[in-house]
């Protein structure tokens, strides 16, 4: 994989990862730390199906 190709890769799945958190603190009711750890987990889980699922679409 080129070094471009690389880096858009880790910025796309880093805004995925970024919006979802987001959205978990959101929607939860309490924020302690492990709500944080799985909200953490759940939207890295959720960035790589995102990701996944736009290159199934595009083809790219």
């Amino acid at each position: 994989m080129p070094p471009r190709t690389a880096l858009l890769a880790t910025a796309e799945l880093l805004a995925w990862w970024l919006a979802l958190a987001l959205l978990w603190l959101v929607l939860i009711s309490t924020v302690d730390t492990l709500e944080r750890a799985v909200g953490a987990g759940a939207a890295f889980v959720g960035a790589l199906a995102a990701r996944a699922a736009r290159r199934a679409v595009t083809g790219s």
